[in-house]
């Protein structure tokens, strides 16, 4: 196998042209085969294969840079980096990361995940490079779902005007280009590369600057009209018009044409684009049939494609899905609004049923907000559904645009506590913290998929801004028979012993539960259990009486301990005399890596038995 010789970065290079097509083949195969088991992100991954190894046969790694922007389609790099056995634990706890990091390997220049941050990050790098007096090439690669974040504009706006060499390549998988503007750009462009025109072009330019009196006259007349004729027939004049020079488009799975173009970018001064047509999925049929289901794939059967573990239960999306298409049946000023995710967040079928009332921007978070707000004044009832770690993105806007106003929009925030897989991140473990250092803001967050429900209802009518975070994954359906309605502000006693309170936030119920039954094993029968269901405001009265009542209060949330729901209850205890002593369960003060989620939990030490043992060793301890 060709591949067998790739163990470092550069070893590329001693493939010989006629076989690197046959390479790409074999690198397609192997993500194809080791993403089947392990999931991942296969989609934009086997639409990059080209385009990587066109950049790693014109670049010289790590000397160059390269940044992948969101990263996710960085499996090719990695392979060629020599990390190939790497995808043996590929996302697994300890293993290597499914994004670029820069403790990984000297050839990940920046560590990505979040979206459009790719030309900042890079334009950083280059002026750097400028400062220390260095000469490298450095590269930022952006999907065209990228550039629907606004962060990916400001960087294009300040890159054009600094006077520094700077290469984004825009890997577009999904616009089609027609064969006429093809066609003439392809040969427009093929003479804008040429080494000679370039010069050419800059020596005339100057030396009719340098003619008297007419000389930036006509200098000024040739660009208007060159720029007419451009308008019409170059795609890139949006980039032209901002000063950044414009190559493209270009077949991404053409190795020579993007080692061409590629090549004489590095001689271009300034900033440039290159636009790359790649597919996504290509060269598996099921993933280019389905490239929404295979951007984020859980294992699958190489065969039919189909995963591997289908979910048979609901999830909490699901849930969400479900209300929020039932409650627009009875409220025609409901309104949705998603960030690019309309499968991920659920809201794809509110989508199909309501288009008039489904907005998605984008992955643009904070217009999406501040969209929001706006929604909400003209009389609507918006609903924005996003995940946790994306929602950090945009804080100012709900500080902003939402709070200070007291606009009544809901936040229903997916994938909050750990989600896995994808790392640092995409953990959502901030978002008790950072929302409720807000004025003006409710945080809620239920127990189980029936507490949902009834959490998404109460929030489309209360009169104010409000959120409600969920985990990923299976959403629970234990402790059914306790449903009080929610009341503000207001915590729920499932059980009601005395001795040890069990002050559990959403998520951490179901653990709550299983803790109690352990604690009932070890001779402690008398244990509570109150399910916080809120977390601004917290139910200062249920919580004093419970420190009333009980001589330790165990609070257990799947967040930090800073700003988070148990900060709360200390401050609390603090203030009113410590009736009672607090054992805060909670995540570390650290960004948590990847790995199953359970496994996750027991190293942070939020399982059941690290509980237990925790509890135990305080009752010990006094």
């Amino acid at each position: 196998m060709l591949l067998d010789s790739i163990q470092k970065a550069n070893d590329i290079k001693k493939i010989k042209e006629k076989d690197l097509d046959s390479l790409a083949a074999e690198i397609r195969q192997f993500l194809i085969e080791k993403i089947s088991v392990s999931g991942g992100h296969l989609g934009s991954n086997l639409g990059a294969v080209e385009l990587t190894m066109a950049l790693h046969l014109s670049l010289d790694l790590p000397t160059d840079k390269i940044v992948w922007d969101v990263g996710h389609q960085s499996y090719t790099h990695k392979i060629l980096t020599g990390r190939r056995e790497g995808f043996e634990t590929l996302r697994k706890f300890g293993g290597m990361s499914g994004f670029p990091k820069r403790k990984e390997s000297d050839c990940d220049s920046f560590d990505t995940g979040h979206s459009s941050t790719s030309i900042s990050a890079g334009l950083g790098l280059a002026q750097a490079r400028d400062l220390l007096g260095e000469r490298h090439t450095v590269v930022s690669v952006i999907g065209d779902g990228s550039l629907t974040g606004g962060m990916a504009y400001e960087a294009l706006n300040n890159a054009a005007h600094l006077d520094t060499n700077f290469i984004v390549i825009l890997n577009d998988n999904n616009m089609s280009i027609s064969e006429n503007v093809g066609g003439v750009s392809t040969y427009l462009n093929s003479i804008r590369t040429d080494a000679k025109y370039l010069d050419l072009k800059d020596s005339i330019y100057y030396r009719l600057l340098e003619m008297p009196k007419y000389g930036q006259a006509i200098v000024k007349k040739i660009q208007n009209a060159k720029n007419g004729i451009k308008q019409l027939m170059i795609p890139g004049m949006f980039f032209e018009d901002m000063g950044i020079k414009y190559l493209g488009p270009v077949d991404g799975h053409d190795i020579k044409a993007l080692r061409r173009v590629i090549t004489e970018a590095k001689r271009v001064k300034g900033a440039v684009i290159i636009h790359v047509i790649t597919q996504k999925g290509r060269g598996y049929t099921p993933a280019e049939r389905h490239p929404a289901r295979f951007h984020g794939a859980e294992p699958f059967d190489i065969e039919t494609g189909i995963p591997k573990n289908p979910h048979t239960k609901a999830n909490y999306t699901d849930v969400f899905a479900t209300v929020m298409n039932k409650m627009a049946e009875k409220n025609d000023k409901l309104v949705a609004i998603t960030a690019a995710m309309p499968d991920g967040t659920g809201l794809k079928r509110f989508r199909n049923r309501y288009p008039e009332r489904f907005f998605d921007v984008g992955i643009a978070e904070e217009h999406a907000v501040t969209f929001a707000a706006g929604l909400a004044a003209g009389g609507l009832r918006p609903v924005v559904a996003i995940y946790s770690s994306f929602l950090q993105r945009a804080y100012d806007q709900i500080l902003h645009d939402v709070c200070i106003q007291n606009l009544p929009v809901t936040f229903a925030i997916d994938r909050a506590g750990l989600v896995g897989s994808d790392g640092e991140t995409h953990q959502g473990i901030f978002d008790f913290s950072f929302l409720s250092s807000i004025p003006n803001m409710h945080i809620m967050a239920p127990k189980n998929k029936w507490e949902l429900a009834d959490m998404m209802k109460y929030a489309v009518s209360f009169e104010g801004p409000i959120a409600i975070r969920y985990p990923r994954g299976e959403a629970y359906d234990g402790l059914e028979e306790y449903r009080q309605p929610i009341a503000y502000g207001k915590a729920e006693w499932i059980y009601q012993e005395k001795e040890i309170a069990l002050v559990a936030v959403g998520s951490m119920v179901k653990t709550a539960e299983q803790v109690r039954l352990r604690l009932k094993e070890e001779g402690y029968a008398d244990c509570s259990l109150l399910n916080a269901r809120f977390v601004k405001p917290i139910d200062e009265e249920t919580i004093l009486d419970a420190a009333g009542t009980h001589s330790l209060l165990v609070t257990m949330e799947e967040n930090v301990l800073n700003g988070g729901f148990s900060e709360k209850v200390i401050d609390l205890m603090e203030a009113n005399g410590n009736p009672a002593e607090v054992l805060p369960i909670t995540l570390p003060d650290e960004y948590v890596e990847h790995g199953n989620v359970e496994l996750l939990k027991k190293e942070v030490g939020i399982d059941t038995e690290s509980i237990v043992r925790k509890i135990l060793a305080t009752l010990k301890n006094r």
